[in-house]
This record gives C-alpha cells, structure tokens and sequence, in this order.
C-alpha cells in the first residue's frame, strides 16, 4: 500500500472515531429524543464508514458486506423510531 494512502487511512479512521465520539455524548447528553435519534443515526454511518475505510486499508471484501448490513439495519431503525417519535406506537 502507498505511504499517502495509510496516512490517509489512518487520519480518516481517527476523524471517524472523534465524530463517533461526539455523537455518544450528544446520545447521552441530548435533551430531546430527536437529538438522541439523530445521534443514534450519525453513530451507525460513523460505523459504517469505519468499516468501509478498513475494507480499502486491508483489501478484504466481509468489511464491505458488514457496511451494508449495517446501512440497512441502521436506515430500518431509523425509520422506526421516528414512527414512534411521531405516532407513539411502531405498528399500527
């Protein structure tokens, strides 16, 4: 792997992990439930993306399929819970 392309692996992966962090204290800290699931929601693309990022680091095609499963557990999540938000109930 080319030298620029680590460092820049690794610079991402350390982004990633700091706006995964900010995220966990907004989820324990927010006041509102909406602050919470928007957190809850930039935790799971920050997962996915630290996921992706190592797939193209080690070259190794399971990284990918656990992104897309991620991505679409998160997106079923996300939808459910602003149902709840707005209705109080999930299924009708």
């Amino acid at each position: 792997m080319n030298g620029m392309l680590e460092w820049a692996g690794l610079f991402s992966l350390l982004c990633i992990a700091i706006a995964m962090l900010l995220a966990t204290l907004r989820l324990l800290k927010g006041p509102a439930a909406q602050d919470r699931v928007l957190a809850l929601d930039t935790m799971y693309i920050c997962a996915m993306l630290m996921l992706l990022v190592l797939g193209i680091r080690t070259g190794s095609t399971e990284y990918f399929e656990a992104a897309v499963t991620i991505a679409l557990l998160g997106f079923v999540s996300s939808v459910a819970l602003a149902k709840f938000l707005l209705r109080g109930e999930v299924i009708e």
